[in-house]
C-alpha cells in the first residue's frame, strides 16, 4: 500500500490530486516517456495541447550508474545531480522497475527543470530523513512545497511506508527540488504534468 504525505505551504497547499493515485494507471492522455527513444521532429508540442498531458519516466532503459542529465530532455525535463541505481540496500526498494533515480554525486539533493512549465509534478519517494520538495517558478520563486515528514525506509519502525507517493500541483512550475538534508533518497514513478 501507498500512502501520500503532503504538507500545506504558507504561499499555496499542496493539493492531492486523483489522477497521480497509483491504483489508477489508466491516465487519460498520459506518455510514457523513454530515454534517447527514436521520436522523430519533437517529443512534445507544448503549444498544441489542449488537455492535460501527463508524462511518467520510463527509467528502465537507464543503465546503472548512469548521471542522469539530458535523456529526457525531448520529453522537457533535464535533471541536476540525478544518478540511476539499482538499489542493492533493501530499506530502499524499487517499486515499478528495476531503477530508480537518486541525489548524487552531491547526497540528499536532486534538481528537474522543465523547459515549458507544467502544473503538476509527482514521484515515489523512499528516503533516509525528512525529504522536502520545493516547486519554483521561472524567476526561481517558491511557489510551493510538500514534505514527507520523515524517514520510511522499508524494514523500519517508520509509520510511513517506502515509495510514497509526494506530489506538487500549481501552475507554472519551471523547476522542482528534492532535498533530504544529510540523507539519500530514491526516486521512482516520476511523472509531470503540463
Amino acid at each position: 500500500m501507498v500512502e501520500q504525505a503532503t504538507l500545506q505551504s504558507n504561499k499555496l497547499p499542496a493539493i492531492e490530486d486523483a489522477k497521480f493515485a497509483l491504483d489508477k494507471f489508466n491516465i487519460q492522455n498520459e506518455i510514457k516517456a523513454e530515454a534517447w527513444g527514436d521520436r522523430g521532429e519533437s517529443a512534445i508540442d507544448a503549444a498544441s495541447m489542449t488537455v492535460p498531458t501527463c508524462i511518467c519516466l520510463d527509467l528502465g532503459e537507464l543503465k546503472c550508474f548512469e548521471a542522469v542529465e539530458r535523456q529526457y530532455e525531448d520529453w522537457g525535463v533535464i535533471f541536476h545531480n540525478s544518478l540511476a541505481i539499482q538499489p542493492s540496500n533493501p530499506a530502499f526498494p524499487n517499486y515499478l522497475g528495476l531503477t530508480v533515480l537518486m541525489g548524487a554525486p552531491k547526497s540528499g539533493f536532486l534538481e528537474a527543470t522543465f523547459l515549458h512549465p507544467v502544473n503538476s509534478v509527482s514521484a515515489l519517494v523512499t528516503s533516509s530523513q525528512r525529504l522536502v520538495v520545493s516547486a519554483y517558478d521561472r524567476d526561481r520563486q517558491l511557489l510551493g512545497q510538500t514534505v514527507l515528514p520523515s524517514a520510511n525506509l522499508a524494514n523500519s519502525d517508520s509509520a510511513i511506508s517506502p515509495n510514497t507517493l509526494l506530489s506538487i500541483n500549481v501552475n507554472n512550475i519551471y523547476s522542482v527540488t528534492f532535498c533530504a538534508f544529510d540523507g539519500q533518497f530514491t526516486l521512482d514513478n516520476f511523472r509531470f504534468c503540463l
